[in-house]
């Protein structure tokens, strides 16, 4: 399963990573805007969206993209490591 995460904190790039890694899924990361988003994303099965931690034009770039290529779009209030988790044990499903 691949997911994006747009948002979260940059210094917690490869945590996000890891934390995906270990529930068998591959992530891409965007926690700043640098170019289109939309020729970055790719085919992602799941799209999470830290809603606390990411601009404004960014937000509304991801949820535009997620609507377009019906990609599944989860919004998350925090951006911590237990946040992620919480989220991919509802989505994704037991840690493997």
């Amino acid at each position: 399963m691949s997911i994006v995460i747009v948002g979260g904190n940059e210094c917690m790039t490869c945590q996000y990573e890891n934390i995906c890694k270990n529930y068998g899924c591959k992530a891409k990361v965007f926690t700043k805007e640098k170019g289109m988003l939309k020729k970055k994303l790719g085919k992602p099965d799941l799209m999470v969206l830290f809603t606390s931690t990411v601009s404004h034009k960014m937000a509304l770039s991801a949820c535009k993209e997620a609507k377009r290529c019906n990609i599944p779009l989860c919004r998350c209030s925090g951006s911590s490591a237990s946040a992620l988790h919480d989220l991919l044990c509802r989505h994704v499903g037991v840690k493997s």
